[in-house]
């Protein structure tokens, strides 16, 4: 057996290098990495050594790296990925949030921490967690709960059996996540004679299981028996290509299409059959259909509790719920009847059995109403001295082009582009599954880097901005064009907002309503100009829109800063939402709130 003499950490790099997707595109197309103590040595010098063949790109921050890495493997549909290392100790467990977040929206990502010495000679080592009960333990067991597959690299030739483990996990569509590789930082730079074959190239396949016969039958007997269907789309649409499939499906049986977050776009929203969004931040029409429909056709979603109005919106006492999804898990939730397939290969399946089944169709007054509503609210404002948020999006939307990308995460703007925003194909990305503050400048980083051709425009509060900015220095370093429009209502006005539908007082969410001594004046301008990007600050609407014209071209990223009122919601759409209340409060409001709560939460209806 011909073999390799190579360190481990070379050896992984090295076979990183060579695994391929069947577009002839690396899987891992490249390493994002922030050096310390626990992977410089082994991994840096590894990484240096392999050069262009597997890309190195320097963050700014271990989680919003990963973030980066999230988004970019999200804008290529899974079909790639990235991974990022770490050193141990706090680099390493500035990653879980990003794991979390990548394992809640089944995003495939390799995360590399550096970990403690397997001699253990020299324990304990500079920034080493100890259990004091337990010699295996480490920082890095902290990923275990967030990744769908964890292994710790104690000796070289368990990369022989690791690596193709990783990569399993990542391109299987079913159980795509996060992995987590912790690699003991002694055995990184350790040698070991690998089979030379262990190096050849090899393509990973993304499958498309077919449906159960059983499971087939059963849903398109439902699908035909139905009088007032309507189907869900979600993320599986968009990972499984299914978005020409799903427009032939609703045309060809007059099936009303609704949205969730991370499904908006799998249906133009020109479609006649788009009826938006359901639930929470859902639009009123979708939600009008949802509560009268009896069969519910769930594609590629999980029916979380903003899809279904924490299970208040499927309001019809005779409903069935249908859930097509690969992952068995999901496709069994809350009593659903379950087909487990591949969105694409599934609707093509149905579509055979039912043949000729045509229903009556939607109501398209209540879709013209709410895009009337849609118009009102998003409109330039007049005589106003501050625009809302629904106001800004208006803007953004009237000088889209057919190249462009909205993004967000968190706060106030992902619920009010759900509902409001009129997305073109392939044209919005939103991080919902985890609404994690933080992701959005690093996103958009991922999604300029993943679509260099996109016009990439970022939609960020001033209270997310604040947790993570940093890779804008980065963007600005690697000369990755993007555009932020930052929204500044000096706090955290979503929350606020949802602290005082619940009866609670305005506390310790905008800056007027915390403890401070000082009312924080932020030059955002300043600081994103500080770090090298082109800044600016507008007075109104219309400048905005300019502003965004503006940046086109730019080979770097824009930041527009506008000052937005906080009071307002989207102004249009919505449902109830399972926030508890207290049962018991010295304050009248709350008791108020808690009167309703218990109204609306007789009215759940979680299974059959």
């Amino acid at each position: 057996m011909t073999t390799i003499r190579l360190t481990a950490a070379q050896a992984m790099m090295r076979w990183l290098s060579v695994q391929m997707t069947d577009e002839g595109t690396r899987f891992i197309e490249g390493v994002w990495a922030i050096f310390g103590h626990g992977n410089v040595a082994g991994i840096g010098e590894a990484l240096h050594g392999i050069g262009d063949a597997l890309p190195t790109w320097r963050g700014q921050n271990e989680q919003t790296m990963a973030h980066a890495a999230i988004a970019y493997a999200k804008t290529r549909r899974r079909r790639q990925a990235m991974a990022v290392t770490s050193s141990i100790g706090p680099g390493a467990t500035n990653m879980v949030t990003a794991a979390a977040l990548a394992h809640v929206n089944r995003l495939p990502l390799l995360l590399i921490p550096g970990d403690v010495f397997a001699n253990r000679r020299p324990d304990p080592v500079l920034q080493q967690i100890e259990d004091f009960d337990d010699g295996t333990i480490s920082a890095n067991d902290c990923f275990k709960a967030v990744s769908r597959y964890f292994d710790r690299i104690q000796r070289p030739e368990q990369l022989l059996t690791a690596l193709p483990r990783a990569l399993r996990v990542m391109t299987d569509p079913a159980n795509c996540g996060p992995v987590t590789l912790a690699f003991c930082q002694d055995v990184q730079s350790e040698a070991y004679d690998f089979p030379a074959e262990f190096f050849e190239p090899k393509v990973w396949h993304i499958r498309r299981p077919e449906p159960d016969a059983r499971e087939l039958a059963e849903v398109a007997a439902l699908i035909a028996g139905a009088k007032k269907p309507v189907i869900v789309a979600g993320g599986g649409v968009l990972y499984s290509g299914a978005e020409g499939a799903l427009a032939d499906f609703a045309a060809a049986h007059n099936i009303a299409v609704v949205e969730t977050q991370a499904g908006k776009g799998t249906l133009d929203s020109q479609n006649p059959l788009n009826f938006g969004s359901p639930g929470v931040t859902g639009s009123a029409c979708a939600n009008a259909l949802c509560a009268e429909a009896d069969v519910i056709i769930g594609i590629g979603t999980r029916f979380q509790d903003f899809t279904t109005g924490s299970w208040t919106v499927f309001a019809n006492p005779a409903r069935k719920l249908i859930s097509i999804n690969l992952a068995g898990y999901d496709a069994q939730k809350h009593g659903a009847i379950g087909l487990v397939a591949d969105a694409k290969v599934a609707l093509e399946r149905i579509e055979g059995a039912l043949k000729s089944v045509k229903f009556d169709g939607p109501d398209m007054a209540a879709r013209a109403a709410w895009l009337a509503k849609v118009a009102e609210v998003t409109a330039t404002p007049v005589h106003q001295d501050l625009p809302s948020d629904a106001q800004v999006i208006g803007a953004v939307q009237r000088v889209v082009t057919d190249r462009s990308v909205v993004m967000c995460a968190a706060g106030t703007m992902p619920g009010a582009l759900q509902v409001l925003w009129q997305a073109a194909p392939n044209g919005y990305h939103m991080e919902y599954g985890y609404s994690c503050m933080g992701y959005e400048v690093a996103g958009a980083l991922g999604i300029a880097m993943a679509r260099p051709e996109a016009e990439v425009i970022c939609f960020v509060g001033d209270g997310s901005y604040m947790m993570a900015n940093s890779e804008l220095a980065t963007a600005v370093m690697m000369g990755v064009p993007f555009t932020v429009v930052l929204t500044d209502n000096r706090g955290y006005g979503c929350i606020n907002r949802l602290q005082q539908g619940c009866g609670g007082a305005e506390f310790n969410n905008m800056y007027k309503d915390s403890r401070i001594v000082n009312q924080p004046q932020i030059d955002f301008v300043a600081h994103a100009g500080s770090m090298g990007a082109h800044s600016e600050k507008v007075s109104d609407i219309n400048a905005l829109e300019a502003a965004i014209v503006a940046a086109r071209g730019r080979k770097i990223p824009s930041v527009i800063v506008i000052d937005t009122e906080a009071v307002s919601g989207t102004g249009a759409g919505g449902s109830w939402w399972d926030v508890v209340v207290p049962e018991v409060s010295p304050r009248a409001e709350v008791g108020a709130a808690r009167a309703k709560y218990e109204i609306n939460a007789a009215h759940q209806r979680v299974v059959n």
